[in-house]
């Protein structure tokens, strides 16, 4: 279990829960600073016995704690359960374990006296695993994301910001424009906090060459707009790329 958190500039990496101590303090000094945000990844991987109830509940509660001590010192917590896309689960494993974790989470945060109202949550999509034989449409995507998340997360979570988790830019924006245009109720803003899936091909223009800055700042254009439309689900393709079909999984990836 790793949790990373993230202020502004200020970024620790620790396992949990050693790593909440004197989180208070760091806190109030960020808050200080001008920060206003801040994250804490917690990361679970699929396999035939895991993620254990034990790993489940544990994650739960750091992110719980550190959700409370943000918000004692004004920050906005961004809550972080991420199941990673390793593994050769189907479609229906990937949702199974994201509706366990997320109703732990919500669980622990409701123990903790979290004010939801005052938090984001970043998760997963439901996909299938990469070693999965059997894929699956943006459509079923989106269908097994949004039933997980209406049947764990309070309406009362203003906004879920996605990880693209290894998915190509031009998967994750399809899936994220599906994921808006389920026909399920939907209370929270559904958008995009892609790091991968919004730069590749953006780094791939440039190629840290001077000449190239105009081009990967076209690129960057691009992306944006791509996944601003997908997040009200009007996303009408023409964002295709050389880099963004590609698929930015890595495996057995070290946070």
């Amino acid at each position: 279990m790793i949790g990373v958190f993230v202020v502004g500039a200020t970024l620790s990496v620790c396992s949990s829960p050693p790593g909440l101590d004197g989180l208070s303090e760091r806190c109030a000094q960020y808050k200080k600073d001008g920060c206003d945000f801040a994250k804490w990844r917690c990361v679970l991987k699929i396999g035939h016995n895991t993620p254990s109830p034990l790993s489940i509940l544990e994650n739960a509660n750091v992110l719980a704690r550190y959700a409370s001590i943000c918000q004692m010192n004004g920050l906005v917590p961004i809550v972080e359960p991420e199941i990673l896309p390793d593994g050769d689960h189907d479609l229906r494993r990937s949702q199974k374990v994201t509706e366990k974790v997320l109703a732990a989470c919500y669980k622990a945060l409701s123990d903790h006296n979290v004010y939801l109202e005052g938090t984001l949550l970043k998760p997963n999509m439901c996909t299938p695993g990469m070693g999965c034989a059997m894929r699956a449409t943006p459509v079923e995507i989106g269908m097994a994301t949004v039933t997980a998340l209406s049947r764990t997360v309070p309406p009362a979570v203003p906004g879920i910001t996605f990880l693209s988790g290894g998915q190509s830019e031009e998967e994750a924006t399809a899936n994220l424009n599906a994921i808006n245009q389920v026909p399920i109720k939907r209370p929270w803003t559904l958008t995009f906090s892609f790091g991968r899936a919004l730069q590749a091909s953006v780094l791939a223009a440039w190629g840290g060459k001077t000449e190239n800055i105009k081009a990967g700042q076209n690129q960057l254009r691009t992306r944006a707009k791509a996944n601003g439309e997908a997040a009200m689900g009007k996303f009408g393709g023409g964002a295709a790329s050389a880099a963004g079909g590609q698929s930015l999984f890595i495996a057995n990836h070290q946070y």
